[in-house]
């Protein structure tokens, strides 16, 4: 008999994971294992992509093909819908949660308004069967699963079941990557996991091993959801904390005349160092802004009892925000020496490349610094379709640049990195910026040639 299985909250992980349920096949009859029902907010955001689902029209600006084909397919197989009907948790087997959880980030102070979280998982708790499923894949500060979801679930049996029925739930956090890869970053890559009991990792590893590929990506069992939470928290604020480090030392090679570039390559022959970061805009996007001071609000809101500290962590996320800064004041310098005009073209919205998603973008951040100063600024993003202030000027097409003193490559996309970039610019008496590793040498060489005003961040020999 088929499962159903409930996602609730459809953004960029909880679509693409529904989709990625909803492929799931029997090895034997290659028959799809699970009927899926997407699970949105019924106000204007949610109906829109709810319909947009229901209706055959792809409701994320994404370059992966496979998504793409899979999201056809199992609407073929009608084994895919989206509702905003609460009631559908009833029918569930298995219900995953991907609904955001901000963060207020203020350093030590950060903290989490948990009551829309706490709602949604009252209504999920109030409608679902007694043997039903429960998987957290919202990124939680450690401790919630334990301390928050699961009271909330054991007191909701209590009155519903006058039992002692213990729920069954279970934490795995994703690891979506949003680009050429998005399915795959779920069906083939490594999971971790834990269960509020053994009944619930079980159930939880047989779920999830009938979506992935384990056989080549093997899950990782922990022996808590707390240690399932922090595992996701950890990686994240590791990954912030290398990027704020390349930084600074960035800037130092600028100034001491020396291609970082070049140094990074030979520093990630060795595989101890193969991850090392490289220079760039700034950091964005929903994770690694907010996941790295997880830890204070874990300690503050849920247990309470002692102060934790994260000096490192929380002076790279203060370094990664105010990375987008030292290319405005580079601009503004070099605008100043070399007497250009006030128009400013930023290529690149978005908060990495091959993705439509704005979220805590440094683009957006370095465009805003841009306006406070009166500049007049027009952007380009080929990936981006949201609605941005008219200020923003958002171009459809790659406009001509002769009409600005500057541009600026702020994402590297696989359009700005493919096109012919010397002809688009050829005679050009502006400054070029390469903010975020888009030219490649080839590039580089045939500008500085044609004497095109060429600075790269990360770059200290041009």
């Amino acid at each position: 008999m088929t499962k159903t299985v409930c996602i609730q909250g459809l953004g960029f992980v909880g679509f693409a994971m529904a989709v990625a349920v909803a492929n799931a096949v029997d090895k034997v009859t290659k028959k799809p294992l699970y009927k899926v029902i997407g699970i949105d907010l019924n106000n204007a955001e949610g109906i829109k992509k709810i319909n947009d689902i229901n209706s055959g029209n792809f409701p994320i600006k994404c370059n992966d093909e496979e998504l793409k084909k899979a999201y056809k397919k199992c609407l073929e197989q009608k084994n895919f819908i989206a509702s905003t009907n609460n009631d559908e948790f009833k029918k569930a087997d298995y219900v995953i949660v991907d609904i955001n959880l901000d963060v207020d980030i203020k350093g030590k102070y950060s903290k989490i308004e948990f009551a829309k979280f706490k709602n949604a998982l009252e209504t999920v708790a109030s409608k679902i069967k007694i043997d039903t499923l429960v998987i957290i894949e919202t990124t939680v500060p450690p401790g919630t699963t334990e301390k928050i979801v699961y009271p909330i679930f054991k007191n909701k049996y209590k009155e519903r079941f006058n039992t002692k029925a213990i729920p069954k739930l279970a934490h795995s956090y994703e690891r979506v990557m949003p680009g050429p890869n998005y399915l795959n970053s779920i069906t083939n890559f490594w999971r971790v996991f834990s269960g509020i009991n053994k009944e619930s990792a079980l159930c939880c590893e047989k779920f999830l091993s009938s979506i992935i590929n384990t056989k080549e990506f093997p899950m990782s069992e922990l022996p808590s959801c707390t240690a399932s939470e922090l595992s996701k928290v950890l990686e994240n604020s590791y990954r912030a904390t290398n990027i704020a480090f390349i930084y600074e030392w960035g800037i130092f090679a600028e100034k001491i005349g020396v291609n970082l570039f070049q140094v990074l390559e030979a520093i990630q022959k060795r595989p101890t160092h193969n991850n090392i970061k490289k220079p760039g805009l700034g950091v964005g996007g929903y994770c690694l802004t907010k996941d790295p001071l997880m830890g204070y609000v874990s300690s503050n809101q849920i247990y309470k009892n002692f102060d934790a500290e994260f000096p490192i962590t929380n002076k790279a996320v203060n370094i990664n925000s105010k990375m987008p800064e030292y290319t405005f004041n580079l601009v503004e310098r070099l605008i100043k020496e070399l007497n250009l005009n006030r128009n400013i073209l930023i290529l690149g919205l978005s908060y990495r490349d091959q993705v439509g998603d704005i979220r805590n973008s440094a683009s957006i951040e370095l465009a805003k610094m841009f306006l406070k100063k009166n500049y007049f600024l027009n952007t380009h993003d080929p990936m981006v379709n949201d609605e941005l202030p008219i200020e923003f000027n958002l171009c459809e097409s790659l406009p001509s640049p002769f009409s600005f003193g500057t541009i600026i490559f702020t994402v590297s996309h696989t359009f700005y990195k493919e096109m012919d970039v010397l002809k688009w610019l050829l005679n050009f008496k502006g400054l070029l910026i390469d903010s975020n590793n888009v030219l490649d040498n080839q590039d580089i060489l045939a500008l500085k040639q044609n004497l095109i005003n060429l600075k790269v961040i990360g770059r200290g020999d041009l």
